[in-house]
């Protein structure tokens, strides 16, 4: 029974590591576009029409990246964490 329990854990762990890493590259990317186009203004550059920013590729990919690995690992971190506490007796 505890083997089961531990198996479940570990799929729901796995679907919600994949689900936020899905979310977590595109809202680090959209929070990397905006960082772009306050450097592009920063440094004068115009981008072309139809594009959020200069060398938008870069902040758009480089944002996803760090976005698909962050958001995962802190709710991953915070599911455990519920867990443990989950787990304990209250004290009183």
């Amino acid at each position: 029974m505890a083997e089961e329990r531990e198996i479940g854990e570990r799929q729901q762990t796995v679907a919600v590591g994949c689900l936020t890493a899905v979310v977590g590259f595109f809202s680090g990317a959209m929070i990397a576009l905006l960082i772009g186009k306050w450097v592009g203004a920063a440094r004068g550059c115009t981008p072309v029409e139809g594009l959020p920013a200069c060398d938008w590729q870069y902040y758009f990919f480089g944002g996803g990246v760090i976005g698909a690995i962050t958001l995962p690992l802190l709710t991953i971190r915070a599911l455990r964490r519920s867990r443990r506490s989950a787990g304990r007796p209250e004290r009183g």
